[in-house]
């Protein structure tokens, strides 16, 4: 079930499958970890996290430079070769989501995969994109769970198609609102010049505060589920306590195949905390919120090998774009696909009980029918 099963209605058009794989081209694939319960024993579980690997235009021309931009709202957090991609506006490779103290294993597994797959690409240099938001709450996020195999395995299942939203992959360990969170994703459809093109956004939602929640612009503040937290002396009292709001992170992916050039694309991702505010959120200090947008249109001109031609023989690379007093439209997707992927890890989705009874509610979709109905 997913947001507008609820009869949640939001603005635009979304593409046939409301997903960021409306894109062409583009590939999603999640490992998925789950196992023990109880008490927290270090390093053995509960495992409540997994790996996402998005493949902007699937394997077989991954080490193609695309478009891209990024933009942080809050900088606590972690995407890793997002220098690389400022400095030349270019993203290669997988995009990879994981829980924050994994990403150095899934960064050597995406290494480990295109030596396998692409040995020659691998003999330049690689700065893989991995990103993290923190499952600690669910999870033993201290202990090896996630290995090399694991992002190579993401990769390799990558596929075109519906995504799976909620606790799944990356997002498998993830709140929102105080409410369980994980993946959401939605897409628009956006005309120009005679020609439809696809904006997708992706989130590993792990933000927000209870009490910012906002549905259409209706309070869902006071949902009615367990609120221990009300309570100093809940940790000692209540084992089946809810997630903390207000921290923990949202990564978002934003993807279209309209031309773009790579400032456009990092306007685009300036758009996310648009699409995040009309869900309720604010922004906090404790919550890394890191956004990239790519372009799918031009595959291979932003790349930077090393070169193989002398200079005298090389020739130019150009780029189509749509010209920037045309962009609205798509600022407007964005906001619109955010705002939805959201409430879709909220809706899709169903309560977890992780490392020491830690519990995170499923948002309670028959209030929220009820709120709908009398606005």
């Amino acid at each position: 079930m997913r947001a507008r099963d609820l009869g949640i209605v939001c603005d635009g058009t979304p593409g046939k499958l409301n997903a960021i794989t409306d894109v062409p081209g583009l590939e999603v694939g999640m490992v998925t970890l789950i196992s023990g319960e109880g008490e927290l024993v270090p390093d053995k579980g509960p495992v409540r996290t997994g790996v996402t690997a998005i493949l902007p235009v699937g394997r077989d021309r991954m080490q193609q430079a695309i478009p891209a931009g990024i933009y942080s709202l809050n900088g606590n957090g972690e995407m890793t070769g997002s220098h690389w991609i400022s400095e030349t506006g270019g993203l290669s490779g997988p995009i990879m989501l994981t829980n924050t103290h994994a990403v150095g294993t899934v960064h050597r597994g995406v290494i480990e995969w295109v030596k396998q797959n692409n040995p020659q690409a691998a003999m330049e240099w690689l700065l893989p994109v991995v990103a993290e938001t923190w499952d600690g709450y669910l999870n033993d996020i201290n202990g090896p769970h996630v290995t090399t195999q694991h992002a190579i395995t993401a990769i390799d299942l990558a596929k075109n198609g519906e995504v799976l939203e909620g606790s799944f992959g990356g997002g498998t360990g993830m709140n929102c609102y105080s409410f369980k969170g994980g993946n959401g994703t939605a897409s628009r459809a956006v005309d120009f010049g005679g020609k439809e093109y696809v904006v997708g956004a992706f989130l590993q939602a792990n933000f927000g505060d209870r009490k910012e929640l906002r549905i259409t612009g209706i309070d869902m503040s006071d949902l009615d589920v367990p609120n221990p937290m009300a309570d100093s002396t809940w940790i000692e009292k209540d084992k089946s306590r809810i997630a903390p709001g207000g921290a923990g992170s949202v990564i978002a992916v934003i993807a279209t195949n309209a031309p773009l050039l790579p400032d456009q694309c990092r306007a685009l991702a300036r758009r996310v905390p648009l699409g995040l505010a009309r869900t309720g959120t604010a922004g906090g200090h404790f919550s890394g919120d890191i956004f990239l947008a790519f372009s799918t249109a031009n595959p291979g001109p932003l790349s930077s090998g090393f070169p193989t031609l002398p200079r005298h023989d090389a020739k130019l690379s150009t780029l189509d774009f749509i010209p920037w007093n045309y962009l609205d439209a798509f600022y407007t997707a964005v906001v619109q696909s955010v705002e939805e992927a959201v409430l879709n890890a909220l809706v899709n989705n169903v309560t977890m009980i992780g490392r020491d009874g830690n519990v995170s509610h499923a948002i309670p979709h028959d209030q929220i029918k009820l709120r709908l109905a009398a606005r």
